[in-house]
């Protein structure tokens, strides 16, 4: 109630990512006070009522997590990891740091429960993310979700993903495979079949060149049809990966209460929150059924109650994931949709 009534109205004054960017601070410092750490968990944890799920040859806490773009840099892991979260997912991280898009990029639509940001990856850099990795404390699940630099022409994107993955191997439990945000030029197009199935089979051959291979997901945009849903069942199989997150932010802008005359102000940008529950719904659903459940699929797009999530369960997700629904719901999210 206090985050609702009174936090989250507050911050919502202020723009949004220099909002992220005090509360990120806000939570590194006042974790480094005595006392704060096992409150937060009390109030904040699951208390250890769920017991842990097993998956991909992990073990996690629960069945929870938190998506790649609050964490890009692996900051707050530790922190983090005492919200009640079963896992959590940083990055997108590439090979080399970048500013990302111009600001202002990130937005909010308060009536419709959702944001629309054009970030870009944003992020420090793969040398970066390695050093905050190394100093974790936590033993939560932690996947690195890994992007190419915009830089890098498609044709030598593979380059980028397998030089990531390889740094990162040994200090991240599982990979996202990133082709499928709508913010960087050109990227959505390494979603083509011919382009990704080089990524991943590249990726996997050096995964299984190793004495305990890692799983390797794959994260996809909201917007295919079905036609493209049915080339990634097929890719998940002819390439061996692990499974696949679904969803990614959208680009489509329908149905929205927002005036359309401040959604055309806001400009390009991929959509994620409320809006994107029915589609997550029915790209879940769709891979579960059509791959007869060959595969794991982790659930990600407009989960803000425990009613949003046992629709993501029942429609076949494994795990599920919050962002946007974080921002709105607050600190105390995953306790609510695990009680």
């Amino acid at each position: 109630m206090l985050y609702k009534h009174i936090i989250k109205p507050f911050f919502f004054l202020f723009d949004p990512e220099k909002v992220h960017g005090f509360v990120s601070l806000f939570i590194k410092f006042s974790f480094k006070i005595p006392g704060v750490v096992p409150l937060v968990r009390y109030y904040a944890g699951s208390n250890g009522k769920n017991e842990g799920f097993d998956l991909l040859n992990l073990h996690f806490k629960n069945r929870v997590g938190l998506a790649a773009g609050f964490d890009k840099n692996a900051e707050l892991i530790d922190e983090l990891s005492s919200f009640g979260f079963g896992f959590i997912e940083v990055g997108a991280v590439t090979p080399e740091p970048q500013s990302g898009n111009p600001k202002p990029r990130l937005f909010r639509l308060p009536h419709d429960k959702a944001l629309v940001n054009r970030m870009g990856f944003n992020n420090k850099g793969v040398d970066y993310l390695i050093g905050k990795l190394k100093k974790r404390k936590s033993d939560i699940v932690v996947g690195v979700n890994l992007g190419k630099n915009t830089h890098t022409p498609n044709s030598k994107a593979a380059d980028d993903y397998v030089l990531l993955f390889e740094k990162l191997f040994d200090f991240a439990d599982y990979f996202v495979i990133n082709v499928s945000c709508p913010n960087i030029s050109d990227l959505r197009e390494l979603q083509d079949k011919e382009a990704l199935e080089k990524i991943l089979l590249e990726i996997e051959k050096i995964n299984n060149a190793k004495p305990n291979p890692k799983p390797v997901l794959l994260k996809v945009s909201p917007d295919l049809n079905d036609n493209q849903l049915d080339e990634v069942i097929n890719l998940v199989k002819t390439t061996g990966i692990a499974g696949v997150v679904a969803v990614n932010t959208t680009v489509s802008r329908n149905g929205l209460k927002t005036s359309k005359t401040l959604v055309n102000a806001i400009g390009k940008g991929g959509l994620s929150g409320a809006p994107l529950k029915k589609r997550a719904l029915e790209v879940v659903r769709y891979l579960k059924e059509k791959s007869e459940k060959k595969f794991p699929v982790i659930g990600v797009g407009g989960i803000f109650t425990a009613d949003d999530a046992n629709e993501m369960f029942a429609a076949g997700a494994d795990l599920i994931q919050v962002f946007t629904g974080f921002v709105y719901e607050g600190p105390f999210i995953a306790k609510k949709l695990l009680k």
